[in-house]
């Protein structure tokens, strides 16, 4: 680079160079690669991830990827480690230890306590020969051929490299384990993309909480059950418990005027009553064949079936067509899904 170079053609140098730099390593990856990853799936405590400097910097992100596809890791100071928190590894975990040059001092007196204690380790290190790597149970190369700085001095291809690395461990592990789309979902309640993976299951409202009636249930407890749940509507069933139909708000106020004004002989007692609600049926007001979804279906497609047929509540069915509950647009609200 020369001292006129733009800031803008040294930048696309910097993105350049590190993105040769995770290219190269596909040519690396063999079964030292295989072994690390069915070491990982063969833990039975936690993946325990340690480096200094920078590289710490990394393995903190490492940590945060392994733990949040269903690994248990956290990351661990190497001085700190020496120094008094060596008691957090036992001999069941696995230790990622990252260093580029394989000869970081506190790192490899921590690999020291660690073969004491019979944990296995895995080394992520530029230099295959080096100290780190010989120790190591399984040493992977993460080498760079330059850094992306100006000086070839700052850690900045070998710290992306290293990264890269880390996700594809972390991403063959999470297949390997069998690790799936709700699981993800369970262990990120609180954020966006885990709300987005959340189950029709996890948001319905089912058991006793789902308006549900019979076809032959009287329009009076019909509009108490669909008060008493407050959903808006209400699901009709037939004898077997199969969904025939649902019935909405909408529904009562557009038979509404038919209902009051049906003839008194034509009333069970034949007695006048006014506007008092006859005993019409659920049946009789039900709008066939509703929108329905299965259990499995993600919240953002049912999002998208509320929004096409634009409507407010969806039923939830079995394979059998049998209500297992009922979620509305406001359950979807909640999430800040919407």
């Amino acid at each position: 680079m020369t001292g006129t170079e733009s800031g803008l053609a040294l930048a696309r140098r910097v993105l350049e160079t590190e993105a040769v730099a995770i290219q190269a390593l596909t040519n690396r990856l063999d079964e030292r690669f295989t072994k690390a990853v069915q070491t990982l799936k063969e833990c039975r405590g936690r993946v325990v991830v340690t480096g200094m400097g920078k590289s710490g910097i990394i393995c903190r992100k490492i940590a945060a990827t392994l733990s949040s596809t269903g690994t248990p890791a956290f990351f661990l100071h190497p001085a700190e480690a020496i120094h008094g928190d060596l008691g957090a590894v036992q001999p069941d975990d696995v230790v990622l230890a990252l260093s580029y040059s394989g000869e970081t001092d506190e790192l490899l007196r921590l690999t020291e306590s660690i073969r004491r204690l019979g944990a296995r380790l895995i080394a992520m290190t530029g230099t295959p020969g080096s100290t780190l790597a010989q120790v190591a149970d399984i040493a992977l190369d993460c080498h760079v051929s330059e850094e992306a700085c100006p000086f070839n001095l700052i850690p900045t291809a070998s710290t992306t490299a290293a990264l890269a690395l880390g996700d594809a461990l972390a991403m063959a592990l999470l297949v390997e384990k069998g690790f799936r789309q709700e699981d993800f979902a369970s262990l990120h309640p609180g954020g966006k993309l885990g709300k987005r993976l959340m189950r029709a299951s996890q948001l319905m409202h089912g058991g006793d909480q789902a308006p549900i009636v019979s076809i032959a249930t009287p329009v009076s407890e019909l509009i108490y059950e669909m008060s008493r749940k407050g959903l808006g509507m209400a699901c009709v069933v037939d004898g077997d418990g199969v969904l025939a139909g649902i019935v909405t708000d909408g529904d009562l106020r557009r038979h509404w005027p038919r209902i009051v004004a049906q003839p008194a002989e034509a009333r069970p007692d034949g007695k006048v009553r006014g506007a008092e609600v006859p005993e019409t049926r659920a049946g009789d007001l039900m709008t066939a064949q509703p929108v329905t979804v299965g259990p499995d279906v993600m919240a953002v497609d049912v999002l998208n079936h509320l929004e096409a047929k634009r409507i407010t509540s969806v039923v939830v069915v079995d394979a059998s067509r049998k209500v297992l509950g009922v979620v509305h647009l406001h359950d979807l609200w909640r999430t800040e899904l919407v």
